[in-house]
């Protein structure tokens, strides 16, 4: 069995949130501090959690602890001043929409209107949102965002000077991104998040353990991070997943080094100080 010391998780959902959550802020960085992790980046669909990671931070020494923002209708979606004030607060990565992406109504909230990226007519606000990211040099995540509009963001963020592109769980069912299309994003110098949640009973299991471990060997180490995607009610605490991750890892022969690489150096070179 693997340890936990030095790793980072990079996305992690905690209260306060209007979806129930297992465990609070304060609670969930203690809990990954006491395991020994490195940190943590607090994700909401919600709201802005740079804000709250600055109080967690000072609550619970001994774990560096990040936020960032998720472009969804509440924030105003593709809303550049409300990334402007979320990299003032020193969030360290900006989301694409999540569950108010088109992508994530048509395949799992039964449809409705929501954001989209399209090729020909670019959301307003969408080269203001890049130009930020590219100037503070922080996380762009892809979110819930098609495969196809996924591919489009990745190579117009390059256009724009970006230089961290992180793909949201490109196995999420939803987004269902095949390894080709992740070894042209890497060639871009991409890097893809996989997360462990969608192994979890309490979301029905919808991937295989199989799977995650087939995409990073065909995609590489090199270009892979680790993370649990987890804080549900119904789940085990976030700390427990990653445990269940790395030894997963392990029953696949990767190497104590790899994992290390995937689940803390990785995302620590992303990662401001």
């Amino acid at each position: 069995m693997i340890g936990l010391t030095g790793f980072i998780d990079p996305h992690v959902h905690a209260a306060p949130e209007h979806i129930p959550r297992l465990l609070n802020d304060i609670a969930l960085a203690r809990q990954a501090r006491d395991a020994g992790m490195a940190g943590l980046l607090i994700k909401s669909h919600t709201s802005l959690t740079a804000d709250r990671a600055v109080i967690a931070q000072q609550v619970v020494q001994g774990i560096r602890i990040w936020g960032g923002l998720v472009l969804n209708y509440c924030v105003g979606g593709f809303n550049p001043a409300a990334v402007e004030v979320a990299l003032q607060y020193g969030a360290a990565e900006i989301w694409m929409p999540t569950i108010d992406a088109e992508n994530h109504r048509r395949n799992v909230a039964g449809g409705g209107k929501g954001l989209a990226l399209q090729s020909e007519e670019f959301p307003d606000g969408l080269n203001d949102i890049l130009n930020l990211i590219a100037k503070h040099d922080v996380i762009l995540g892809t979110g819930h965002l098609s495969v196809a509009e996924t591919s489009t963001l990745a190579r117009l963020a390059c256009r724009h000077g970006v230089k961290k592109i992180l793909i949201t769980h490109p196995e999420a069912p939803f987004i269902d991104m095949s390894v080709s299309v992740q070894r042209d994003l890497a060639k871009l110098g991409c890097m893809f998040e996989r997360t462990w949640v969608f192994t979890t009973p309490a979301l029905g299991s919808v991937i295989t353990p199989d799977r995650l471990m087939r995409d990073i060997k065909e995609v590489g180490f090199e270009s892979t991070v680790l993370a649990t995607d987890m804080g549900q009610v119904g789940n085990p605490p976030p700390v427990e997943g990653f445990r269940a991750f790395a030894a997963a890892c392990l029953d696949a022969s990767f190497h104590e080094s790899q994992i290390r690489l995937m689940a803390a150096e990785n995302i620590a070179a992303w990662l401001k100080e």
